[in-house]
């Protein structure tokens, strides 16, 4: 039996980006636009009626905005899922709260788009993400906005208003602060060993001091990170922890 189509309510202030975004949902399957609404409380006022799937939520909206609408959304039983579509990547910081299946970057591409309510389909199918998934967190890259599993990260460091993820031997930028993305990471997984770097605490081989006095946490592939004055506590409690349970 073929599964009934999913209902989509767009909203956006931005009539061209209303326009581009129901061009797009018709050349999909399984896809019934149902309307638009130019803002949050439009948008709340349409949802009892017409009872949407799917929102195309834009962030930066009048009177109330996406992330807003989102977070009303998150206090009713029932409640449609939520793809984020914006120009702006800086908008996945506030986004990170709210339980959104996707996260797009304008001008949407058709194949992302589709990808993105596929994953809205699985969810609906019982597919969604099990609960003991790590963490993850949105990072724009290229065009696009991916997901980057946190127990990935290997370490961070600050580069003026980014943080650049270390994920293997691939790193991403994303646009928050160190104390954001450190109240984000798990402490008991995650040590702040510079005003400047995190580093996953199972990724430190080794920790000393260098011809200069200084002390450093030399990881796994290498890399070495200075540790500042105001983290050597930790880092050493962290050590003589180790040692006596080893």
């Amino acid at each position: 039996m073929a599964e009934p189509p999913l209902k989509l309510l767009i909203v956006d202030d931005e009539p061209l980006a209303v326009e581009r975004l129901t061009m797009l949902c018709f050349g999909l399957e399984g896809i019934a636009v149902i309307g638009s609404a130019r803002d949050g409380e439009a948008a709340l006022d349409l949802l009892d009626r017409c009872a949407p799937d799917l929102l195309l939520l834009d962030i930066a909206m009048p009177r109330m905005d996406g992330v807003s609408l989102a977070r009303a959304l998150e206090r009713r039983t029932v409640r449609p899922a939520v793809i984020f579509v914006t120009a702006y990547d800086h908008h996945a910081v506030d986004a990170f709260d709210v339980a959104a299946v996707d996260y797009l970057l304008k001008p949407v591409a058709a194949e992302r788009l589709e990808r993105a309510i596929a994953r809205v389909r699985d969810a609906r199918r019982g597919a969604a993400r099990p609960p003991d998934e790590p963490d993850q967190l949105w990072v724009p890259h290229r065009s696009e906005m991916i997901r980057i599993p946190v127990a990935g990260i290997d370490r961070v460091e600050a580069e003026r208003d980014y943080m650049r993820l270390h994920v293997g031997a691939r790193s991403y930028l994303i646009h928050m602060t160190i104390a954001e993305l450190e109240q984000r990471l798990d402490s008991a997984a995650f040590l702040r060993v510079h005003r400047s770097a995190i580093v996953r605490i199972d990724r430190i081989d080794r920790v000393g001091k260098d011809d200069m006095g200084n002390w450093f946490a030399e990881l796994a592939d290498g890399h070495r990170l200075r540790v500042g004055r105001t983290y050597r506590a930790r880092l050493k409690a962290l050590v003589r922890r180790d040692a006596v349970n080893g």
